[in-house]
């Protein structure tokens, strides 16, 4: 079994890094990746980690570009974490973040529900590599019995057009997938169906994006179908994964409730130059499947 995509505390999941890998192991994964929103910070624990556990863990990251005023979010992979480029974009990136948090709690006050926003970033400030973003400012309203949960903070006031939405800033589709090529990594456009602009695509194609994200938890059957036969069409790889965050967000238990095809992953990681990670999880005797 193969999952692609997750999260960790190291950006806005629930799970610090050794809780995924063991949740990983529990729902017999062999293959995982940790894509953790503008940053690398977990991916070298995670490595470790998997391998300690007979497991691989193929370096990734989730990255959000802005297009037209909306989130584009680009998945990367193989990348080289210590890559100076990448790690020199991703600090502007996170820098950007905790600027928009910071809005949204003047936003947030304005409509009578005031947050310690010092407390909120907090994290991200003693640990430079973390990832701050909405969901933290979500469970400090829920905290702070604004809202009932997390999705309710969302649904009322964080959402886009919601009363407290603040648009991101960034770099746009093609400058971020220039910083995963830079990093040695191939770019994979996430959860196209949640994006809904798939006029959008070919333009990154033409950028340099090597996959789409087929196989994710809010793709239903005919969602994944049409992806998957667009990116036949397009020359692309697939990616997948079941975008674990913990919590129960994207209705998401456990890593492994959605997974990528061995055959998929095989041409994903021979796109990347890893013809090796192929054969050994897909067609060796420790395969995924």
């Amino acid at each position: 079994m193969i999952d692609l995509h997750m999260h960790t505390t190291a950006s806005d999941g629930v799970c610090p890094p050794p809780e995924v890998v063991a949740l990983c192991r529990q729902a017999g994964l062999r293959v995982m990746s940790v894509t953790d929103h503008d940053t690398v910070a977990a991916v070298a624990e995670v490595a470790a980690l998997a391998a300690g556990e007979g497991m691989e863990a193929v370096p990734g990251i989730e990255i959000t570009a802005v297009w037209q005023g909306l989130d584009v979010h680009v998945l990367g992979y193989f990348i080289d974490p210590d890559s100076a480029r990448l790690r020199a974009f991703l600090e502007g990136q996170r820098a950007q973040r905790l600027d928009r948090l910071r809005v949204i709690a003047r936003r947030l006050a304005e409509l009578g529900m005031p947050i310690d926003i010092d407390a909120v970033i907090q994290p991200a400030l003693d640990h430079p590599g973390r990832a701050a973003g909405r969901p933290w400012i979500a469970r400090a309203l829920v905290e702070a019995g604004y809202v009932t949960d997390t999705r309710d903070a969302f649904d009322r006031w964080l959402g886009t057009d919601r009363p407290a939405f603040v648009p991101r800033r960034g770099g746009a589709p093609a400058v971020v997938i220039q910083a995963i090529a830079d990093a040695g990594g191939v770019a994979s456009l996430a959860h196209p169906g949640l994006l809904g602009h798939d006029e959008l695509i070919p333009e990154l194609v033409d950028a340099g994006l090597g996959a789409l994200e087929a196989y994710h938890s809010e793709h239903g059957t005919a969602t994944t179908t049409r992806y998957l036969a667009m990116a036949r069409d397009l020359g692309l790889a697939v990616s997948g994964g079941s975008d674990f965050h913990g919590g129960g967000a994207h209705g998401v238990d456990a890593p492994g409730a959605v997974t990528l095809p061995p055959e998929h992953f095989a041409r994903l990681a021979t796109r990347a130059g890893r013809p090796d990670l192929a054969a050994r999880w897909v067609s060796g005797p420790a395969s995924g499947r």
